[in-house]
């Protein structure tokens, strides 16, 4: 391979504009994938059509045609494979009835020629097989590379009644669109349902959905609720209107007419998109899945309606037993209306159990979202052929930082996305975000003047006639009484001398941080915090760049010293650090010392540094990426680290201190690191979930054993910015 640029890999599958789930699930992922890896992922889609009259307006990914009817398709096209170099991989999304022949059979001459590997995403997974189905299905497990499927209970299956071996079978979600929340009454009012206690059911309209049985169950609902609402959403399924054209439809508006729901029940009869799905999915209190296959092994309108927040009452398939826990919805016999009728009624009783159900649907679901499915997908195709893996960095982008910051200064926490001020205000935040912006104005980002103002006027408030900081001022803008925070006194010598630093900074702007740096200087002699004295020293060096002068140089190589001394009196042999302990911005204490010998080439400053620095990248990369030290427990000396509750933070320093060390030795290991660790927001890390959210701009507040924390607050979101910012200087 050359250098993988032009690879490609080939989806064989239905695409829209046909009307699908296969096909609106094929385009999500190409999609995802073109999203997230540049430019190792170039889609080509091969689509399927039903018959050799189907004529769909494809766009530029779908480079060829096949009729699943015909049989001499399927081996021309594997021989055209075998001749394109450029396609690596063949992923092929897999419906029994979307391919020819008897359950789908016309796969196997295909199989029989092509030469390129092959993995296959089964959508559908049948327990207790016919003799013709499982010869199919075993053919395809024998000549495919890998099989995926949505859930362990289809995993199971095709090693218990196909005799799959356990390590061919992935279990990769079926991807659902990202939304910021839980569904809410915010969407309710835009989509005019305010009034309303709605239910809805969408998908393509087909007998098999069962939505009979659910309107057989909303009379005694309705009764007792007349606010009651049931949205029927979606077209008719276009096999079912071809051949049986609107019955079912009419048939479903009789039983309304029977059953007397004419008020309590609307159909959007069209095909919608993706954000008018979305919309009506949070407008929607609870959601209904009454499908009549037990045997489902995957449902994007389940997992769609989960992912928005919807509690669910549905049919007890083996999809929604993986998915559905009695914390998100109720599982239900297919066929019964009473025990929907039941279900129902135990919710609509119960808005504090439905709100409580809504918050655990949204978050059990979040590593459902297709920038995390694409990920998934993208390790594994690695695992078959190389790739060029270089992720697109995200567009730099202070979106979310503008949501939390109000004309006093940024707020400190978030609910979800939303600003929080019940806890106020902090320096430590602010003084972090004002170097953000700072930065930002030198990348282009107009927007970010505004906001160093803000940043500037609120330390302004917060230092003291002493010269000393308060970091709280409560939701009310007044200053806490409290301790000092000494790391609250770094960090803002740090924002003030990087401030000063920058020529985009106003010129005016940059003399009243200057002013503040002089005041604060006399209280920097008397921190005794290492990591204190670390964002002081960080400061002080970019003051050093601007005012150069004896006095502020002598106080850098006292708080450096002050560090080596630190680091000799706790190093030994097997522990190479400057305390007893590992515990949170870990990283700033070699940097302190990194840019300690930028400012004054004392070479014991960086051979210290580097010492400390790669004895802190043996722990954290252990595992072949980065793990920072985890908040529950730490790293005692002589004691087990903590590898869970990490901290944005703590990703964000080791990226700046990378960056640091690749700036002041040229060594490209420290580049390469510095850029290993910023995957880390991406999905780099023990869950393969993304930290960093792409919609909002802002990042989740930390990374637990098993979940993210899915607020997005203030010190996660100026972390990753920094650490957004300091790649971009690579």
């Amino acid at each position: 391979m050359a250098n993988g640029k032009s690879d490609s890999i080939l989806y064989l599958s239905t695409y829209p504009p046909r009307e699908c789930g296969i096909a609106t699930f094929t385009k999500d992922l190409a999609e995802a994938l073109q999203r997230k890896y540049n430019p190792a992922l170039k889609p080509k889609i091969l689509a399927i059509n039903n018959d050799i009259t189907d004529i769909f307006s494809y766009d530029k990914h779908v480079i060829r045609q096949i009729c699943a009817g015909n049989i001499e398709d399927y081996i021309a096209l594997a021989q055209e494979l075998n001749e394109t170099p450029e396609v690596k991989l063949i992923h092929i999304q897999h419906e029994f009835g979307i391919f020819g022949g008897n359950w789908g059979d016309y796969l196997i001459p295909f199989f029989q020629t092509v030469q390129k590997p092959v993995i296959v995403t089964f959508h559908t997974v049948l327990p207790n097989p016919s003799s013709t189905l499982s010869r199919v299905v075993k053919f395809i497990l024998q000549h495919a590379q890998t099989i995926i499927v949505m859930n362990e209970f289809s995993r199971q299956i095709l090693i218990e009644d196909y005799g799959a071996a356990e390590e061919q079978i992935a279990v990769i979600p079926h991807g659902i669109p990202y939304v910021a929340s839980p569904n809410g009454q915010t969407e309710k009012k835009r989509m005019g349902l305010e009034n309303h206690f709605v239910l809805s059911t969408f998908g393509l309209l087909s007998p098999g959905k069962g939505i009979e049985y659910a309107l057989r169950a909303l009379p005694p609902v309705a009764k007792r609720f007349p606010e009651l609402l049931y949205l029927i959403i979606g077209v008719t399924h276009p096999i079912v209107r071809k051949a049986a054209g609107e019955s079912y439809r009419n048939f479903l508006q009789g039983e309304i007419r029977r059953l007397g729901l004419q008020h309590h029940v609307r159909f959007y009869d069209k095909y919608l998109s993706l954000e008018e799905i979305t919309a009506l999915l949070r407008s929607t209190d609870v959601y209904l899945s009454p499908s009549l296959d037990r045997n489902q092994s995957s449902s994007g309108t389940l997992s769609y309606a989960l992912g928005c927040g919807t509690p669910v009452i549905c049919t007890d398939s083996l999809y929604a037993r993986s998915l559905v826990t009695p914390n998100m919805g109720i599982l239900v016999e297919p066929k019964k209306p009473k025990a929907i009728t039941k279900a129902l009624l135990e919710l609509c009783r119960d808005p504090q159990r439905l709100k409580e159900m809504s918050k655990t649907a949204f978050a059990e679901t979040r590593h459902m979202t297709w920038p995390n499915v694409a990920l998934g997908h993208f390790n594994l195709y690695q695992k078959f052929v190389r790739l060029y893996d270089e992720q697109k960095l995200p567009e730099l982008t202070l979106q979310h930082l503008q949501r939390l910051t109000d004309d006093f200064g940024i707020i400190q926490f978030a609910k979800h996305t939303k600003p929080d001020l019940r806890y106020g205000y902090s320096l430590d935040d602010n003084a972090r975000a004002l170097i953000v912006v700072s930065s930002a104005l030198k990348h282009g980002k107009p927007e970010a003047l505004e906001l160093v103002d803000r940043y500037f006027k609120f330390i302004a408030r917060m230092q003291r006639p002493s010269g000393t900081f308060a970091n709280l001022a409560s939701g009310k803008r007044k200053i806490v009484r409290q301790e000092l925070s000494e790391d609250a006194q770094g960090r803002t010598l740090w924002a003030l001398g990087y401030s000063m630093n920058q020529d985009a900074v106003p010129a005016e702007m940059r003399q009243k941080a200057e002013k503040m740096f002089r005041k604060a200087i006399p209280a920097v002699r008397k921190l005794t915090s290492p990591r204190a004295i670390a964002f002081a020293m960080l400061g002080l060096f970019y003051y050093t760049r601007v005012k150069p002068n004896a006095s502020t140089n002598k106080l850098l190589r006292q708080l450096a010293g002050r560090q080596i001394a630190d680091y000799l009196a706790a190093a030994g042999k097997d522990w190479l650090w400057f305390e007893q302990s590992l515990t949170y911005s870990n990283s700033k204490l070699p940097e302190s010392l990194l840019y300690a010998y930028l400012a004054t080439k004392e070479k014991s400053y960086l051979q210290i540094a580097e010492k400390s620095l790669n004895f802190l990248i043996d722990i954290t990369f252990e595992k072949g990426y980065f793990s920072p030290i985890g908040q529950n427990g730490w790293y005692l000396r002589n004691g087990k680290r903590a590898y869970f509750d990490q901290q944005p933070e703590d990703a964000s320093s080791m990226v700046q201190t990378l960056a640091a060390a690749w700036h002041a030795t040229d060594n490209p290991k420290y580049r390469k690191l510095a850029l290993d660790t910023f995957q880390w927001f991406l999905g780099k890390n023990h869950l393969n979930q993304i930290v960093y959210d792409e919609v909002t701009g802002g990042c989740y507040d930390g990374l637990g054993q098993h979940t993210l924390n899915l607020n997005q607050g203030a010190e996660s979101t100026i972390s990753y910015l920094l650490a957004r910012l300091a790649v971009e200087e690579l």
